[in-house]
């Protein structure tokens, strides 16, 4: 098992660039406050580590207390920021949602970004899901969003703030996907949800933003699904730029969209997938695959045709 994952480390290695530095000034985000939503684990903490770094006070949520607390003194330590802030959620809950949206407030930490990424998936075909296991998913990716942007941007218009939404999405909420279909028709709806509002709220100053990643390493997933890297191999011939995207990079372009330097953009879902959507969209891009031997072979036949 260890030679493995070893292997794996070094395929992968073979397949991606890390650019972990942030992209934004030093203290773009002090004086704001952040709320990310899975922000303990995975994507959700790079994120919540990057406005860290660039001076934010960040709200965590999740519903496993432990693992906040482990994401905080992570962050303290990367970051030298002490203003980190767990909460305990079930994003499925409005009563829990409004709960929250209360204490934040009266602590002066009523947040002026809310990044939605509380997520659920299952990777299995479908006829073997149970109806519960459907159900949760869509409960806490579509309705966890749902609740937390009608809750928070309630209370924003109701009181005059401006603020930002941007939910992390997947290219699959899109094109669709097998093997992810409770998964894909809540990422659909939330895509839907920020076409929906931004025209709505933009009159409030409320801008509505997604980032639809495509193939992003993450430890975890990755090395479950892929101990020896050979699925990764096969992943990375069908994204033009050659390899898989990085956590710290979506982190850079999540905190440059819901920043100051973006504030004329909203209703937009940005797809960050190293072109693989645009690749797999067209049936000719299989031509792709063609030598340039079989190329003069096609070209020739065509001339003499």
């Amino acid at each position: 098992m260890l030679t493995k994952r070893f292997m794996f480390r070094k395929n992968l290695r073979a397949f991606t660039t890390t650019i972990a530095k942030p992209m934004l000034p030093n203290n773009s985000y002090v004086n704001k406050n952040v709320f990310v939503t899975g922000g303990g684990t995975g994507l959700g903490k790079v994120i919540a580590q990057q406005y860290a770094m660039l001076g934010a006070n960040v709200i965590i949520a999740s519903r496993k207390y432990d693992v906040l607390e482990s994401a905080k003194k992570d962050m303290i330590v990367n970051t030298k920021n002490e203003n980190i802030y767990p909460y305990s959620l079930d994003v499925r809950s409005d009563i829990a949602v409004k709960e929250l949206i209360t204490q934040l407030d009266d602590l002066n930490l009523f947040p002026d970004v809310i990044i939605n990424n509380a997520a659920g998936n299952f990777i299995s075909p479908t006829e073997k899901l149970s109806s519960n296991a459907i159900n949760s998913i869509i409960d806490i990716v579509l309705k966890g969003t749902i609740n937390i942007t009608h809750g928070f941007g309630r209370h924003m218009i109701s009181t005059g703030k401006n603020g930002v939404f941007l939910n992390i999405s997947a290219t699959y909420g899109q094109t669709g996907s097998s093997f992810v279909v409770p998964s894909a028709i809540a990422k659909a709806g939330c895509d839907n949800l920020i076409k929906s509002l931004s025209p709505e709220w933009g009159k409030h100053g409320i801008r509505l933003l997604g980032v639809a990643p495509g193939p992003i390493y993450t430890k975890g997933a990755f090395s479950r699904l892929d101990p020896s890297g050979q699925f990764v191999k096969k992943l990375v011939k069908k994204i033009p730029l050659s390899r898989l995207g990085t956590p710290e990079e979506l982190a850079n372009l999540v905190t440059y969209l819901s920043s100051d330097y973006a504030n004329w953009m909203t209703g937009t879902i940005v797809n960050f997938d190293g072109g693989e959507t645009s690749r797999n969209a067209g049936f000719l891009n299989d031509l792709l695959s063609l030598s340039n031997e079989e190329w003069e072979y096609v070209l020739n036949f065509r001339k003499n045709s």
